[in-house]
Formats: structure tokens, C-alpha cells, sequence
């Protein structure tokens, strides 16, 4: 998921649960690409691979994401910017409030990004 805050979704997907995050991510960014140039695109440690930082500079954002701790040359990053990212899980947070959400009880995908955007939907009006 993209989110410009709390509350607001720009792009989201659904991935299998036996892959990692980082590919679906990287779909994800591709998919803004332009159009947000010089934002600053924080993520977490699960996205801090090379082709992910390197994929949104390449798409006009800035990557805030610290590296990890066992990096050989890590990078430098912008501390007071990426501690902005609890805002973005707080959005998580509210939508795994829906039970539904949270335990996944629905058999199929698509059954069950239906009912994560009817909460999302739930929490933005809220």
C-alpha cells in the first residue's frame, strides 16, 4: 500500500502470502511514477534494498528508509523525516480494527481487497 497519510490511499495491491513485500512494493512505486517528484518516499526496513531505493530515485522520489543493521556501506537519511512514518501506520492500524481485516476470514483475493477498501473508505469518511 501507498499512502500519503492516515487516511488518504494513493495505490494498493494484494500480494500472495508466501512472497515478499519488496517486489509488490516495487510495482507499486513504478506505478506513481512522475508524479510526485522530490517527495520524500518512506518506508520501512522490508523495502530497503538496493533496486528499491535505486527505482524511486529513478522515479523522482527521495527514499527515506533507514538501512539495515548488518549493511556493509550503509546511508545516510533524514532522521526527523522518517519519523513521520508512524503516520502512515497509523492508517494500518485503523483498518485492522475491522475484524474482517485483521483475521482474513474471506476464501478469496478479491473478496478480500473488496472488504480492505471498504475500510479504507470506512476510515476516510470517519
Amino acid at each position: 500500500m501507498v499512502s500519503a497519510d492516515d487516511k488518504v490511499v494513493l495505490e494498493i495491491r494484494l500480494s500472495s502470502g508466501d512472497c515478499h513485500d519488496a517486489p509488490e512494493g516495487r510495482t507499486l512505486i513504478s506505478a506513481l511514477k512522475g508524479q510526485f517528484n522530490g517527495t520524500p518516499l518512506l518506508m520501512d526496513r522490508a523495502h530497503e534494498g538496493a533496486a528499491t531505493r535505486e527505482l524511486a530515485i529513478t522515479c523522482g522520489f527521495e527514499p527515506v528508509v533507514p538501512p539495515k543493521a548488518n549493511r556493509k556501506n550503509p546511508w545516510a537519511y533524514n532522521k526527523e523525516t522518517y519519523k513521520r512514518r508512524n503516520i502512515v501506520e497509523r492508517l494500518f492500524r485503523r483498518i485492522k480494527a475491522f475484524r474482517r481485516v485483521y483475521t482474513r476470514y474471506d476464501k478469496t483475493d478479491i473478496m478480500y481487497l473488496a472488504f480492505v477498501q471498504f475500510a479504507l473508505v470506512a476510515v476516510w469518511l470517519n
